[in-house]
């Protein structure tokens, strides 16, 4: 079968596994439950999850490929409890390989990485998701330059993964500005965000919208820089003639916060 994608929230930091005391105590608990049926919900369980992640920045498309990959603790201020977290998924070198492959294939310059580990764009969601850690994960840097024409261009490249039993994710925040977390920004996110739900829905123009994103509502008020956004652009690629949908919303933080799935199967 050819399993979908997913772009996803993967909240602020380490949210989901503490106390929550930057606002309600809730707050994250919504996602946190969505994110818990990301796998369980799918008809197959993925042999291999590649994830896209807003915090792993790279010249070049760079791919992780250590068998057994450390934690990246990128994240400030938190318990001290939040850096203990564990997440000892495997990692899985011939699927790095495939990656570089298929890129290279579709003309892009690659490079890996050996040593890099999972950042929290990765593991925080994933220990959601998989919290038996027994699904290997390889990383996919975005491209620095964070440009949509070629990361949805990257995205095509890697779609034949998903007819591999590979999972490809884009883990980043559909809302990321760092001083607009606060009510004064509450209905601008919820009007970005119903921008960005139609924007992703139809295969036919999504690439020319996502492409142009930053001319939609409030866009720079969402991304100052779009670097949590970019993983959308390569799900959304990598699904490149199937239609998106809204598979979750919340507002968290005071902002809408939103999560899309590609293709045809339900989660």
């Amino acid at each position: 079968m050819t399993l979908p994608t997913f772009f996803i929230p993967h909240g602020a930091g380490p949210c989901f596994f503490m106390d929550w005391t930057r606002g309600p105590a809730d707050t994250w608990d919504r996602t946190a439950a969505w994110l818990k049926g990301l796998v369980a919900g799918l008809p197959e369980r993925p042999k291999a999850i590649l994830v896209v992640s807003g915090h792993w920045e790279a010249p070049v498309f760079t791919v992780g490929s250590s068998p057994k990959p450390d934690m990246v603790f990128d994240y400030y201020g938190f318990p001290e409890e939040t850096y203990r977290l564990s997440f000892p998924a495997d990692g899985a070198p011939p699927l790095a390989a495939r990656v570089r492959d298929l890129l290279a294939k579709a003309g892009f310059p690659t490079a890996e990485d050996a040593s890099r580990g999972y950042d929290h764009g990765v593991f925080v969601p994933l220990l959601l998701a998989t919290p038996e850690a027994d699904i290997p994960v390889v990383q996919l840097s975005l491209r620095q330059d964070l440009d949509p024409e070629a990361h949805l261009a990257a995205g095509r490249a890697l779609a034949p993964l998903r007819d591999e039993g590979v999972l490809i994710v884009g883990s980043g925040m559909s809302w990321h500005n760092m001083r607009g977390f606060s009510p004064a920004f509450t209905e601008k996110s919820k009007v970005f965000d119903a921008w960005l739900e139609t924007a992703v829905r139809d295969p036919a123009t999504r690439d020319a919208a996502l492409t142009h994103w930053a001319e939609g509502p409030y866009a720079r008020e969402a991304h100052p820089r779009e670097e949590h956004l970019a993983p959308l652009f390569v799900v959304a690629g990598a699904a490149a003639s199937e239609p998106g949908r809204l598979a979750f919303r919340d507002v968290a933080m005071d902002v809408a916060l939103s999560g899309y799935a590609f293709g045809a199967v339900e989660a």
